[in-house]
């Protein structure tokens, strides 16, 4: 990786010490790869933006991999981070850029939560799972496709354990939320409920994450609740990313699997993550009867 610079993107976060994480996380990664050049820069709320990243990045490198570090494959994903990529490209034409995947909700992911949810279960002296609830609980998007990855490691967690109810739930923008799901949960004969928040660093929702559970204790005196801490510098978090900085035989350029894509390609250039979180009207489902209609080719 010798004319490589590895630009670590962080989403950025107004809460005190939110970024510090990010960049302390940077620092061990670098201990880890003393040989890697590892840059960081982040979406917002910071001094070093993805646009100054990337310019940095471009003026020390042959090769930029940009690595976003977000879960979730929302409209910062989708469309910020290629359309700041493709703006660098036309600024450093002598500089090859690629994208590497967001982490996403894969299986290592799934690991990490398994491994915290058998701690929490440790914490409540090893309860009977059926009547142990679990809630998965995520910031939550306006994007539908990245509030089902959530939704895919709910399923999967559920699949690999013997809890009855394993539900999801949302510290914003999306449905339901924490509260709503402690309650189904509590009518359902849940003596125990064991919350997963799938966040990577502290910032405003993880106190507010803390402050709800503590009023639920309070509402829900009869149930004992278990709340796992935000992944952290968690190995796992390192393995992965050490998987994605290594996937570097992807042919030059490459981007994530919706580049290109027409809903974006239609919209580049266009702001769309405004904090009102403004909710773009979902495409109309198609009708199994007439999909076939629109097929390309047909007549």
């Amino acid at each position: 990786m010798d004319d490589t610079t590895l630009l670590l993107v962080g989403h950025g976060s107004r809460f005190q010490g939110g970024n510090a994480e990010t960049l302390r996380f940077a620092e061990l990664w670098r201990a880890r790869h003393p040989d890697w050049r590892i840059a960081t820069c982040f979406i917002e709320w910071d001094a070093v933006l993805l646009d100054a990243g990337l310019d940095l990045a471009a003026r020390e490198s042959r090769r930029v991999l940009v690595i976003p570090f977000i879960l979730n494959a929302a409209g910062h994903v989708k469309m910020e981070i290629p359309a700041a990529v493709a703006a660098a490209r036309a600024r450093h034409p002598g500089v090859d850029f690629a994208v590497a995947r967001h982490l996403g909700m894969g299986p290592e992911v799934l690991g990490l939560l398994q491994g915290r949810l058998d701690g929490l279960m440790d914490g409540l002296a090893r309860p009977d799972p059926r009547t142990t609830g679990v809630i998965l609980l995520g910031r939550g998007s306006s994007d539908a496709g990245a509030n089902g990855e959530l939704a895919r490691l709910a399923r999967w967690l559920f699949e690999a354990n013997h809890h009855d109810l394993v539900d999801l739930a949302f510290t914003g923008i999306a449905w339901p939320r924490l509260e709503t799901a402690v309650q189904r949960q509590a009518r359902l004969g849940m003596t125990q409920i064991a919350i997963l928040p799938v966040y990577l660093f502290a910032g405003r929702l993880t106190e507010r994450i803390s402050a709800q559970v503590g009023r639920l204790r309070t509402h829900y005196p009869g149930v004992a609740f278990a709340l796992a801490d935000y992944f952290g510098q968690d190995p796992a978090i390192f393995d992965l990313l050490d998987a994605r900085a290594q996937g570097l035989d992807q042919p030059a350029g490459l981007l994530l699997e919706c580049d290109g894509c027409k809903y974006r390609t239609a919209a580049e250039g266009l702001h769309l993550h405004g904090h009102d979180h403004t909710r773009i009207a979902p495409a109309l489902p198609v009708d199994p009867m007439t999909a076939h209609l629109e097929a390309p080719g047909h007549p």
